[in-house]
């Protein structure tokens, strides 16, 4: 008979934590609209192209956005997540690789507090350096507040705000944000007075 071996699985140290991030720059928004992605799936499917609708600044604006559940509008939560772990560059001893398993901001989108969004307006260069007009939602003044598990064993909550912070200044989230070539979309770790505030 065949000797029965007793495995005993350490338990992960996994905590939980909630931050308040805070713009520094307005956030733009960018999410993809239905007809882009019908457009992409279209083209994957090697349907005929049809001719090119008129331009609706109002609705390319509108589909710009993420419409919260809870009303308003909110934010992709792994944006900030992918932000944080981008960050990893400018700090010592915390490997990207490591920190995507190490800590999960929970939930899809986080809802985004502050001004009501405005369109904006700017030309863009597509495809081949062909010029276009692109209409899109900004938050001119903003926050998100973000609930974050995390292996207590692979990160501090130390290291995890340090690298929102990082984050915050040198990554940021949203379109022309610092990580491509932007100033838009950077932001804070809210101290524990900005918080209740």
């Amino acid at each position: 008979m065949a000797e029965t071996v007793r495995i005993e699985v350490p338990k992960i140290n996994i905590n939980h934590m909630e931050l308040v991030l805070i713009g520094d720059s307005p956030l733009i928004s960018h999410r993809w609209s239905e007809k882009a992605r019908k457009q992409m799936l279209d083209k994957q499917m090697k349907k005929a192209k049809t001719a090119k609708e008129a331009k609706d600044p109002e609705r390319d604006f509108r589909e710009s956005l993420y419409d919260h559940p809870d009303g308003g509008y909110g934010f992709p939560c792994v944006a900030f997540k992918n932000a944080a772990v981008g960050a990893c560059r400018f700090s010592d001893g915390i490997k990207m690789t490591e920190a995507r398993g190490a800590f999960h901001v929970v939930g899809e989108l986080a809802k985004i507090e502050g001004h009501e969004p405005t369109m904006r307006e700017d030309m863009v260069r597509v495809g081949m350096g062909t010029a276009d007009i692109r209409y899109r939602g900004q938050f001119e003044k903003w926050s998100v507040r973000l609930f974050i598990d995390y292996n207590r064993d692979a990160l501090s909550p130390e290291q995890i705000v340090n690298l929102f912070n990082l984050a915050g200044f040198g990554v940021g989230v949203g379109e022309w944000r610092p990580e491509k070539d932007g100033s838009y979309g950077r932001f804070h770790v809210a101290s524990e007075k900005e918080a209740i505030a």
